[in-house]
């Protein structure tokens, strides 16, 4: 017997009149030559922890049961190393014949190259999308019975809109033609919350997608076929906290599954002081550290604790289930920072052991390079603390590139920023593979943040996608999207993708109803991106910058006959550069050609630059 359902199992009953309702098994499945043979069930049902469990299958050893407080939980640790594909009977005992049941537990079998499966790295540019509002594929689902948040208001900015699944794989084209090669969605886990359950980050049940996002078979869809199409697929995850109307919440599985758990549920919240300096912090005090890694984000987000050994081995199975059943090539992990530090070692560590090429990027929100390298596998820390996370995010990066592009050419000020923020690259132990990005769900648009100028924003986007890192780019970020209206609202940084709804008089993936700007912009990233796909110095050349001299700055990335030249000019005038001050890259006689306008020319003493903009030459042609 088989099950599909990922949470109400239909289980077979022996031969007598009485019948145990087991509400959920979870992981609802697992699989056979994993590296970690061990396997822990949390079982759920009505006193299910008055009986006792028994295997009788000589392929499954039954190691621990352990009880909780909670009498209605059981946790079971089973070796599954000698196991083969199949279902195995899990006999449920208790004084009385007539209360005993079974239930039967599939093992699936790995693809044949789970372990092998590769990450995203350097060469790839992933686009972000919050799925409510990129583009509604399947209105017969904006509207679920006996949910707690069912209006669907496209006025609001932090209503639903009806964004799903179908509506992403419905535009995988456009992604992939676009350049891309790798899409990072935010959760469509369920949140069953009374509001702005659209964003996704307070998740009220792990193993299931939110019905409004659409089934487990479109979520498998969505990765199979992003996968057909060459673009690799990413989860976000959230292991700090959880939604308020968490299954959980109502049927605690002990009195410290979550942190400051009487307290706050008896209306004395305790917040987070967001002070993410305790966990590199020589001399931060146990209280402070406390209080960053247990309190709450909001009284929404009861915040885990995972110094329950129990919640954190159920944390990374669940991490483990969602690869596997997804083919993942990635995690992005919600507010690294917060869980408990240890844990997050062992969870990073744990999905690594298994896949040893994959990548998970964690958010680290801070622009001291210091603590985001902190986290980074490898890096070299005072207090000993290895974190086994492949990659971080560059928000020093993204800061500096903003304030660069704004600011006036001064000594200390300018392009000076963008040069020196590069240059802080020696603190992190593999540069490469930190995450740069424009802007994100969270932060404003990058057109908003360059006061919606234009060419400082190609000269952001141009450049960036030609640092020696892993780029992401937000969706709309292609059409100039902004939130000049109420800056950082994050409701209006989420807005609707022009032409994701049906009736929309304005067509972003046709360029129908685009102005003349937005056009321009998507052409020219566009370009930008399918040059990137393909070009290995990018992907893994050597890098070369020269500080900014009289408003220009040049950057090169260079591997064997590929250079790729960078050039952001911040003078209101047309210029000459000297091109001689670049002559230890070994340009000089060579043909270049400009990726974004086709023309080509032979690298001589002096080039004339257009007054403010990028320029991006290559000697691939």
């Amino acid at each position: 017997m088989k099950f599909n359902s990922l949470h109400i199992l239909i289980f077979m009953i022996g031969l007598t009149s009485f019948a145990q309702k087991i509400n959920r098994i979870e992981p609802p499945n697992w699989w056979v030559g994993m590296e970690n043979t061990q396997l822990e069930l949390m079982v759920y049902g009505k006193s299910i922890s008055d009986y006792a469990p028994v295997i009788e299958d000589k392929k499954i050893e039954l190691l621990t049961v352990k009880r909780t407080e909670n009498k209605n939980y059981l946790f079971i640790t089973l070796d599954v190393s000698k196991s083969e594909v199949g279902t195995f009977k899990i006999d449920f005992k208790k004084k009385g014949k007539r209360n005993n049941f079974s239930i039967n537990y599939e093992l699936k079998q790995r693809s044949i190259d789970s372990k092998q499966r590769n990450g995203f790295d350097s060469s790839d540019a992933i686009y972000l999308i919050t799925p409510d509002r990129f583009a509604n594929g399947e209105i017969s689902n904006d509207i679920i019975k006996g949910l707690k948040e069912t209006k669907i208001d496209r006025n609001h900015d932090y209503a639903r809109h009806g964004g799903d699944i179908k509506g992403i794989t419905d535009h995988l084209d456009y992604i992939n033609d676009m350049g891309f090669t790798a899409i990072w969605s935010t959760p469509v886990l369920e949140n069953d919350m009374k509001e702005s359950s659209y964003h996704g980050y307070a998740i009220t049940d792990l193993y299931k997608p939110d019905p409004r996002f659409g089934t487990l078979k479109e979520y498998i869809s969505l990765a199979k076929k992003s996968k057909e199409k060459g673009l690799k697929f990413i989860m976000d995850q959230v292991v700090n906290h959880i939604g308020i109307g968490h299954w959980w919440m109502k049927d605690l599985p002990s009195k410290n599954w979550i942190n400051y758990q009487k307290e706050s549920l008896n209306g004395n919240l305790i917040v987070t002081n967001h002070r993410r300096t305790t966990n590199q912090d020589l001399y931060a005090s146990k209280k402070d550290k406390d209080l960053m890694n247990d309190g709450w984000f909001v009284s929404s987000m009861p915040d885990l604790n995972q110094k329950n050994e129990l919640l954190a081995t159920y944390l990374i199975q669940n991490s483990i289930w969602w690869i596997e059943t997804l083919d993942l090539s990635g995690i992005r992990q919600d507010t690294y920072p917060y869980p408990d530090k240890q844990f997050m070692n062992d969870w990073a560590g744990a999905i690594m052991a298994e896949y040893p090429n994959f990548s998970i990027v964690g958010e680290e929100w801070s622009l001291n390079p210091l603590l985001v390298g902190y986290w980074q596998k490898g890096h070299e820390n005072k207090d000993g603390y290895e974190s086994n996370l492949t990659s971080t995010m560059d928000f020093p990066m993204q800061r500096a590139i903003v304030e660069g592009l704004n600011e006036d050419e001064e000594w200390d000020k300018g392009l000076v920023k963008i040069y020196e923020g590069l240059a802080n690259d020696f603190a992190y132990a593999n540069p490469n593979d930190i995450m740069i990005f424009p802007d994100n769900h969270d932060m404003s648009r990058i057109f908003t943040q360059l006061n919606e100028n234009v060419i400082n924003t190609k000269m952001a986007l141009g450049y960036l996608l030609a640092l020696p890192r892993i780029a992401q780019v937000y969706y709309g970020t292609e059409i100039l999207m902004n939130d000049t209206a109420k800056p950082g609202d994050h409701g209006l940084i989420r807005s609707d993708f022009p032409g994701g709804w049906k009736g929309d008089k304005v067509n972003a993936f046709t360029g129908k109803g685009l102005s003349k700007d937005q056009k321009e912009m998507q052409s020219y990233l566009k370009k930008v991106l399918n040059y990137r796909k393909n070009s290995e110095a990018i992907h893994s050349g050597e890098t070369v910058h020269f500080a900014p001299d009289n408003g220009v700055y040049v950057l090169f990335r260079i591997i064997e006959n590929e250079v790729v030249t960078v050039i952001l000019n911040k003078n209101s005038k047309n210029i000459e550069l000297d091109l001689t001050r670049f002559e230890e890259i070994g340009l000089q006689g060579k043909n270049v050609q400009n990726i974004i306008s086709g023309k080509s020319f032979i690298w001589q003493k002096k080039l004339k630059l257009e007054a403010k903009g990028i320029t991006i030459l290559t000697t691939k042609m």
